[in-house]
């Protein structure tokens, strides 16, 4: 199936003789793609091509990417002398020496002790042989991350069967209330009238002319038959192979509670408003699990 949840995890690594990967996916729910990366620098000559590769598995979400990279190759090392700084040192300590009256330290190893007088300099290298265990290891962990979304987007779609089969059976009830809605209003009509007009008989034509307006205004005929549409485009969304789906149920949703919300405010009738608020009770549970569908 094509819906996919926002929210997955993977993980993979590989090692050979040079190098050590560990990569990690994770991803929250989000409206746009956002891809972030904790690595180190060497690793950033790869960014662009490793955002192109998972642009293949996510369309949409927060994702972050932690790579644990280690380079077991042998580094040429070479130490480093701050010359002017060690003359710096030896100055310092000889005038100090003099206004002491002690003698100051003249051993070259005590010198070499003091802060940045030598380092240790590590002969850079690059690491673009490293390509294929790197990206490897990062289509290797996307495959378990988008596994993880299918499923959880698997267990969304059940989730939603049952709900839209609520919203189809609730709709189908708000539609056979229309009739009963009118007819009250007529019985109601004609009883306010008889009791103002006691003994001089009641036009019944009027009534009927009062009926048919007020039936013409609280009509939600063709809220019913949007719902229907809405309700039918949600079922079949879901069962589409084409991804991203998220925006379009969304949008949906918002349809759905649009019309649900117009029906609420014509239907003039207790049973027609307790359905209405079971509804929109109903298409807020759908609207808080389409957040994380992608």
């Amino acid at each position: 199936m094509a819906l996919k949840s926002m929210t997955g995890f993977g993980a993979a690594g590989q090692e050979n003789e040079d190098y050590k990967v560990h990569v990690e996916v994770k991803s929250v729910n989000q409206r746009y793609l956002d891809i972030s990366f904790s690595m180190p620098r060497a690793l950033n000559v790869f960014e662009n091509d490793m955002r192109n590769v998972i642009k293949k598995y996510s369309a949409r979400g927060k994702v972050d990417v932690n790579i644990v990279f280690h380079d077991k190759r042998e580094k040429e090392a070479t130490i480093v002398v701050d010359k002017n700084l060690a003359h710096a040192y030896q100055t310092a300590l000889y005038a100090l020496g003099d206004f002491l009256h002690l003698t100051p330290p003249a051993d070259v190893c005590k010198i070499a002790l003091y802060p940045d007088v030598l380092r240790v300099h590590e002969e850079s290298r690059d690491v673009l042989d490293s390509r294929e265990i790197l990206f490897a290891s990062l289509e290797s962990a996307l495959e378990h991350f988008s596994a993880m979304r299918k499923k959880e987007g698997e267990h969304t779609r059940r989730d939603f069967e049952p709900r839209l089969d609520f919203l189809a059976e609730s709709v189908e009830k708000l539609s056979g209330f229309e009739p009963e809605i009118v007819e009250r209003y007529r019985a109601h009509l004609t009883s306010v009238l008889g009791e103002m007009l006691k003994g001089q008989g009641v036009d019944e034509m009027r009534i009927m002319q009062e009926t048919v307006l007020y039936a013409d205004r609280i009509s939600y005929n063709e809220e019913v038959v949007r719902l229907k549409s809405h309700i039918a485009q949600f079922r079949e969304t879901i069962e589409e192979e084409a991804t991203p789906i998220g925006r379009k149920l969304d949008f949906l949703i918002q349809e759905i509670n649009r019309e649900t919300n117009t029906i609420g405010a014509k239907a003039n009738f207790t049973q027609a408003a307790k359905i209405v608020v079971e509804i929109k009770s109903e298409v807020e549970k759908l609207r808080e699990q389409v957040q994380n569908i992608e």
